[in-house]
């Protein structure tokens, strides 16, 4: 029976990394189901999937974190259970910026909350104004709605938080853009 593992690995970023880690997922015999990874200046950041026989699953975990520890990075692990790909029923893309201030994305990530919704990516940036000097923000999300959700609704009220927050931003349903609508992708 195959098992799954996650794994995520931290460090500073150089050379090598992800061909020395892509060896040792080759040598236990574990796969790669799925990974994402990510430049944060000069660190690292990398999550994968691993799916293998108890065995294999086993040799990783014990396997890792030494290689981890000889190129002076981080790794945690946590085995489980049977990965999917998720179920995106209704997908849209948000994007928001404004002043850097306190509780924007917990206030945003809030409203899709309490609609069951989930966001399956996120990316946030803050830079400063080269004219006035004001710290500002810009955020992205891709959020997996339920198909009963009302699109305009959800756009209404979503921009009616925007408004409250004095931050500009938009929302576009993936399965109905407009031809020319152009969203910058992840």
């Amino acid at each position: 029976m195959k098992q799954q593992l996650i794994v995520t690995i931290l460090g500073t970023d150089r050379s090598g990394i992800l061909s020395e880690l892509a060896t040792l997922m080759s040598e236990t015999q574990c796969n790669i189901l799925d990974s994402r990874q990510a430049i944060y200046g000069r660190e690292f950041s990398l999550t994968m999937i691993l799916e293998g026989g108890h065995t294999a699953i086993t040799r990783a975990e014990c396997l890792i974190p030494p290689l981890c520890q000889r190129l002076d990075l981080l790794s945690m692990m946590k085995r489980t259970s049977h990965h999917e790909k998720q179920n995106l029923e209704h997908l849209f893309n948000v994007e928001f910026s404004g002043e850097d201030t306190a509780g924007l994305i917990k206030s945003v990530t809030g409203f899709f909350a309490q609609r069951q919704s989930s966001i399956s990516a996120f990316r946030q940036q803050v830079f400063k104004d080269p004219t006035s000097g004001q710290e500002l923000m810009r955020c992205k999300f891709v959020v997996n709605a339920p198909d009963a959700i009302d699109f305009n609704q959800l756009q209404n009220e979503l921009m009616a938080l925007f408004d409250s927050l004095n931050v500009t931003g938009k929302v576009v349903d993936k399965y109905n853009k407009e031809p020319h609508e152009n969203v910058t992708g992840w």
